[in-house]
């Protein structure tokens, strides 16, 4: 099925929805409390399907946030008929998440899945290295200053980070680093043996120059109805804590050097940060750039919530090194699952100012997390009768 087909069957679904029924759904791992507490929060019934064995955060200690509960023998059931009827009866809205991604997968999601998403749902292939026109091709289509890419290891002259998926792990890396094409065979082979990466991943692995520069992950909420809330909105900055690295990094040097365990880039947790206003306007133009070329090449776009993940360094086309720049290293195309940046991020006060008027009126006082900006366009759409304008 493609884009325009699986719209137009969208908005048929949709349009034999209640939208004074409307039920937030999502898969159960990732930032499935996030969606749960916002939908909550702006008065929607609400949906989680888990998978046994799984389930207890979300049908146990989180019970009181999902009203209804599908538990399935893998998430990938999802795309069974019944389970598909009962969503639609429900009139469900999913939010996707990168779980959802990874376990359903991208066919499925394109062209089996039949609840209305809010989002573009053919964006979310984008986030797969292997993929042909993905969130790399996008960058350099948009301009945006991304990191030096190696085609074969023995182009490494500079320290690089090779991304590579873990083998047992479909979610998670095993970033690895080297400086030259000895040492990237040497640490190769190294987790090879140790069963922490395959040859296949590795040899669809990225090889880029790692930019020396502080992290900032660069959170944002780009709105369908540009009428009603404009372009995008810029929700904070958080960066991740990864097992085991930085356990590995909280030691002193001599003892880093003295241990031989393989290290992994698995997340684990976040944190937030803030960023001096003068560099600020480098994140919103790398944000207005990726959005004006998804919307050429994936239309109709980003809806909802996405990340830019990057760091700030030295320009390197500035030889002298007065200017710097925003390196693009990666992007989260869906919900980024950053609890953080709500309780941490000055722009939720700017973001309730701006949005006060429409808060009231839904009889919530302040925006206090991200995931609350994609339930308060859902519920502007419900009662404006423009669901059809918001999903795919």
């Amino acid at each position: 099925m493609n884009l325009s087909e699986n719209c137009g069957e969208a908005r048929k679904i949709i349009s034999e929805y209640d939208p004074d029924k409307i039920t937030i759904g999502v898969l159960g791992s990732h930032s499935a409390e996030e969606v749960g507490v916002s939908a909550k929060v702006f008065g929607f019934q609400t949906l989680v399907v888990c998978q046994k064995g799984r389930e207890t955060l979300y049908a146990g200690y989180n019970r009181h946030l999902f009203d209804h509960v599908i538990l399935l023998d893998r998430f990938s059931d999802i795309i069974r008929d019944d389970v598909q009827d009962r969503m639609l009866k429900l009139n469900t809205i999913f939010i996707p998440n990168r779980s959802f991604s990874v376990y359903v997968g991208y066919d499925n999601i394109e062209g089996r899945f039949k609840t209305p998403i809010y989002g573009n749902r053919f964006l979310l292939r984008t986030e797969e290295r292997t993929e042909p026109r993905n969130q790399y091709w996008l960058l350099e289509k948009a301009g945006i200053k991304i990191p030096k890419k190696f085609d074969k290891p023995e182009d490494i002259d500079r320290l690089v980070i090779v991304k590579v998926q873990q083998k047992k792990k479909p979610l998670e890396r095993a970033f690895f680093y080297a400086s030259s094409p000895e040492e990237y065979y040497r640490k190769a082979e190294e987790l090879i043996k140790q069963e922490v990466i395959d040859e296949v991943d590795l040899k669809r692995a990225r090889i880029e120059e790692y930019i020396l520069g502080q992290k900032f992950n660069a959170n944002f909420q780009k709105w369908a109805l540009k009428d009603c809330f404009g372009d995008f909105d810029f929700l904070g900055f958080d960066d991740r804590k990864q097992t085991n690295l930085h356990g590995i990094l909280s030691l002193p040097a001599r003892d880093q050097l003295a241990i031989n365990v393989p290290v992994k880039n698995e997340e684990i947790g976040h944190y937030g940060l803030t960023m001096r206003e003068s560099q600020k306007p480098l994140v919103y133009e790398a944000a207005e750039k990726f959005i004006g070329i998804c919307e050429k090449e994936y239309p109709p776009g980003i809806i909802g919530l996405f990340a830019l993940q990057g760091a700030i360094a030295y320009d390197s086309d500035d030889p002298e090194q007065k200017r710097l720049a925003f390196y693009v290293f990666d992007v989260s195309p869906r919900v980024p699952g950053s609890p953080c940046v709500g309780p941490t991020s000055p722009e939720m006060r700017r973001l309730t100012l701006k949005y006060r008027g429409l808060l009231k009126k839904h009889g919530v006082d302040r925006i206090e997390a991200p995931m609350d900006l994609p339930m308060l366009e859902i519920r502007y759409a419900a009662e404006n009768g423009r669901l059809s304008e918001i999903i795919t």
